[in-house]
């Protein structure tokens, strides 16, 4: 028999039952119920007599006989009463469901073991709707002190499948699988992490004997789940290597030293510097890169970046930079036009907004290769864009793109650009493991000189007034305001009605001629939307009332105050974005987040600790505790962390060891060819025919 099997195999499945596992619990094969791993454990240590029953005692177990049963009217229908006793005393056992067929079940002065929660009313003592079994079957079970609990549904419970059910069918499972039960680890990694064996595991994780072997069982199975990830990820990344062919960057030429000699704005970071070098290594090597660079706000990604693609146009190459929104887009196309503005490099825009026109003599200068560095959004990736000789692609903020958007950048050209991935949003370390385990990673960690940190604090709305003697205060030194409310998808109405309001309430606080108001919002046109965005860049505003469509792109170093309206309504994430459009001149910054009294704790947490830490890897860390790795990375990248048993937040130290062990095992045996190897290797194959890794990332 084969694990494979369709759970129909297993003693008691019906096709009908096994269509409500599937649709409820995703249960398909008997593989899938062997990996359905109980969420907590019931322990049936001890076993009670009647006479040691203490009114504050909640769940007990008591072996002994039902000497009576009998039905009780009571105000609405009945329920049935049966009286149980052992040799210090009685009680009762009660239903209120399924009389009839429990009481045509029940047998008279036959030993049983009962268990359930205890209810003490008037001195008496009783369980309703008790667990109860014969002791001759309860005896011929696999037996285990510690009962576990499987996750289940409001409809498996209406439609009879009750933990127990559940219970009883893993039991069968193994009965049936367990000689079959293969070991998909190595001996050596066994003996190296001192590894219960596969089965014993599977059995302890079910039923375990001890609080201990629990606790082992558990570490095992985790350990190798992130393992196989660890291993399919990193051979990916091997076989990416081998197998696609990169562009060969060789010469860093006039472009690159023209702009690092006379054109940089500033020296770079030793980190800017170090991830500079990275790349370098990786375009001059013959194989294709797949990088994924790390920065915080306001790090300096974006020169990296340039650099990058001036080093692909020395080489007879051009270069694209793919940004999410036409903001953050056009940002990238000004600040890179400024900063090449004396050399002889053509860059352009693609956007939505960009007329046909302009597009036609686009298209044509990007086909016969004169234009040399080409910013857009998603239409970049539309069929008709066609490069003459794509070199390098850049992506930033690259979680807001799909997979599917990704890919098709590959495929403008014969041999695949170089890829460079770009996010402000810093990741943790396990989630980066888990989710890009494929790519290389870069990280920019320290921000260039003379940048202070951003002070932030947190006021309620009942200090509104002061909020706005402080929004005074900067304005008569010269300094430019933001001002942000929360756009929440569900209620598009409700924020635009919150926006105008705020902005009505600033009007009349800040009045015209005096001060000057911008406004921004995603109702607006892009043409509206950029003529009061450059308003407030040329400093003709003083106050930017807008909605998150600043997150990111944004670049005003005048504007050294940023107000979060209702800023427990934000993500953490989003909060750090939002806090890095200031803090990008010399002087010092400052961000308020604005709240009602109403918070969660939740909503406390992410407060305090905007208010205790810019570091944005801090940040990222406790909103990955707080929502978890699906939420955080989004819909594309979350199938890969589909775990079974393992938690990337809680299992960091295993996750380490894992990735260490994999790297280690492909350093010696690259293709998993030796024979002490074949048990991963079954493993791995198998593994690969099933698992989303393949398709999801990057």
């Amino acid at each position: 028999m084969n694990l494979s099997y369709p759970i129909t195999y297993i003693k008691g499945i019906s096709v009908q039952r096994a269509t409500l596992l599937y649709t409820e619990l995703g249960l398909k094969t008997c593989d899938d119920l062997l990996n359905f791993f109980p969420f907590r454990y019931i322990d049936k240590t001890a076993f009670y007599t009647i006479k040691e029953l203490q009114s504050n005692t909640s769940e007990v177990q008591i072996v002994g006989k039902i000497t009576q049963v009998k039905s009780v009217a009571q105000k609405r229908g009945s329920r049935l009463v049966a009286t149980f006793q052992d040799a210090t005393g009685t009680m009762e056992l009660v239903w209120f469901r399924g009389q009839k067929w429990i009481k045509d079940a029940l047998k008279i002065n036959e030993p049983y073991v009962v268990y359930g929660k205890l209810n003490h009313y008037n001195g008496n003592f009783s369980i309703p709707h008790p667990e109860i079994e014969l002791v001759k079957e309860y005896k011929k079970k696999l037996q285990t002190k510690m009962q576990p609990v499987y996750p289940s549904t409001e409809k498996l419970t209406n439609s009879g499948v009750s933990n127990k059910l559940i219970r009883t069918y893993v039991q069968h499972l193994l009965q049936q699988f367990y000689e079959g039960i293969q070991e998909s680890l190595s001996q050596e990694i066994i003996a190296d992490f001192t590894l219960m064996g596969k089965r014993e595991a599977l059995l302890n994780a079910h039923f375990p004997e001890s609080q201990e072997n629990l606790a082992k069982a558990q570490y095992r199975l985790k350990f190798e789940e992130l393992f196989f990830i660890q291993l399919q990820l990193l051979r990916k990344k091997q076989l990416n290597k081998i197998k696609i062919k990169g562009l060969v960057f060789e010469n860093v030429s006039e472009n690159f030293n023209t702009f690092y000699t006379n054109h940089l704005p500033f020296s770079l970071t030793n980190a800017q510097k170090r991830v500079l070098k990275e790349i370098r290594k990786d375009v001059a090597s013959g194989a294709h890169m797949n990088r994924l660079l790390q920065g915080d706000v306001g790090s300096g990604k974006t020169i990296v970046a340039l650099l990058a693609m001036l080093l692909a146009i020395d080489n007879g190459f051009q270069a694209t930079l793919m940004a999410p929104t036409e903001i953050l887009a056009t940002q990238h196309y000004h600040a890179i036009s400024e900063l090449v503005k004396d050399m002889d490099l053509n860059v352009d825009i693609l956007t939505g907004s960009v007329r046909t026109k302009k597009r036609r003599e686009l298209h044509q200068n990007l086909e016969d290769g004169t234009l040399h560095i080409l910013i857009g959004t998603h239409a970049l990736i539309e069929d008709k864009v066609q490069f003459k000789n794509l070199g390098i692609a850049i992506i930033d903020e690259q979680h807001r793109f799909g997979v599917a958007q990704r890919a098709k950048l590959w495929s403008k050209n014969s041999l695949p650009p170089h890829v460079l991935v770009m996010t402000a949003t810093p990741i943790p370390r396990t989630l980066a493991m888990s989710v890009y385990g494929d790519l290389d990673i870069s990280v920019i960690d320290e921000l260039p000189p003379g940048r202070k940190e951003v002070k932030t604090v947190h006021r309620f709305d009942s200090n509104r007034l002061s909020v706005f003697k402080f929004m005074k205060d900067e304005i008569d030194k010269g300094r430019q305001v933001y001002v942000v409310y929360p756009l929440i998808q569900e209620s598009e109405v409700m924020d635009y009605k919150d926006l105008l309001d705020g902005y009505e309430s600033i009007s009349r606080e800040f009045p015209t001629p005096k001060y000057q108001i911008s406004i921004v919002h995603g109702q607006m046109k892009p043409a509206d939307k950029e003529y009061e965005m450059q308003r407030f860049v040329k400093g003709e505003t003083q106050i930017m009332v807008a909605t998150t469509v600043i997150e990111v792109g944004v670049n005003v170093p005048n504007a050294s105050v940023m107000v979060i309206e209702s800023s427990e309504r934000f993500g953490l994430s989003q909060l750090h974005q939002l806090r890095g459009r200031v803090g990008r001149g010399a002087d010092q910054s400052y961000c308020i987040l604005l709240s009602s009294y109403k918070l969660s704790s939740e909503g406390k947490t992410r407060l305090k600790t905007m208010v205790e830490t810019t570091d944005g890897f801090k940040i990222a860390e406790v909103d990955l505790k707080l929502r978890g790795p699906g939420n955080l990375m989004g819909t594309q990248q979350s199938g890969v962390l589909n775990l079974k048993i393992a938690d990337i937040v809680k299992d960091t130290q295993i996750l380490v060891s894992a990735r260490n062990t994999a790297m280690a095992l492909l350093k010696e045996d690259a293709t998993l060819s030796k024979p002490e190897n074949s048990n991963i290797k079954k493993t791995y194959i198998a593994l690969s025919k099933t698992s989303k890794i393949w398709s999801e990332i990057s």
